[in-house]
């Protein structure tokens, strides 16, 4: 068996990754390739705690600017992560994969509230737990929940999905001589203001010694390859 360097990890998914090409919706091919990685890690012993996004099926930036409330708009926005939450613990389960959906906001009967104690326990015991919801507050992105989810549950690391090899200095899917980071310190993607994720998630990680992967999910057994300790992608510490 590959040794594992990273036992616990917590892996941020954007909404947009599972909607696939069609940037709106859900693609069950997505959510299936999602499952077979995640699948890949379990069977070397990882305890895996996953947050996703919901950008995929509501955006509160748009309406916001047009004039809806931003709290209105956060909460429809938490609402879009479950639904998001629930379609990716099918696949998983389909997958043989036991799963459990919490929620920052109570929704009895669909999913658990969340809680930390029991969410620990559940890691430890062998299941994949979503968080979905966010934070349960408006105003905090699901970036800033991913890393607060991985400290909570004493994660080694916090790995962040993307369509890219990394974080760059500029978008690398328009400027083609984009300067790509293997590592970075947390002051210096703050300070340079390079968009890998805000600034309050990533004082909150800094302050508490939480190291971020930022990798291409698209990249074949790269999840897997990361946890055993290969350098892909991008190290924030």
């Amino acid at each position: 068996m590959t040794d594992l360097i990273h036992k616990r990890i917590l892996v941020k998914f954007s909404g947009e990754s599972v909607a696939g090409d069609d940037e709106h919706g859900i693609d069950p091919k997505i959510l299936d390739q999602m499952a077979s990685s995640v699948s890949a890690c379990k069977e070397l012993g990882a305890q895996i705690g996953i947050v996703i996004g919901g950008g995929n099926l509501f955006r509160g930036e748009k309406l916001n600017k047009a004039g809806m409330d931003r709290v209105a708009g956060d909460h429809m926005g938490m609402l879009a992560t479950v639904m998001n939450g629930i379609a990716l613990r099918d696949a998983l389960e389909r997958a043989g994969i036991k799963t459990r959906v919490m929620s920052a906001i109570s929704m009895s009967g669909m999913v658990e509230h969340y809680d930390r104690r029991l969410a620990i326990q559940l890691l430890s015991d062998g299941y994949v737990v979503i968080f979905t919801a966010g934070t349960g507050n408006p105003f905090f992105t699901t970036d800033t929940a991913g890393c607060l989810r991985a400290i909570e549950t004493q994660s080694d690391l916090m790995l962040k999905a993307t369509r890219v090899d990394g974080v760059y200095d500029s978008d690398p899917e328009i400027n083609k001589d984009a300067e790509f980071f293997s590592e970075l310190s947390f002051d210096d993607a703050i300070s340079k203001n390079l968009k890998v994720m805000d600034a309050t998630a990533l004082t909150l990680a800094r302050d508490h010694k939480l190291p971020i992967k930022v990798f291409n999910v698209n990249k074949p057994n790269a999840l897997k390859n990361i946890i055993c300790g290969e350098k892909i992608g991008t190290l924030i510490s």
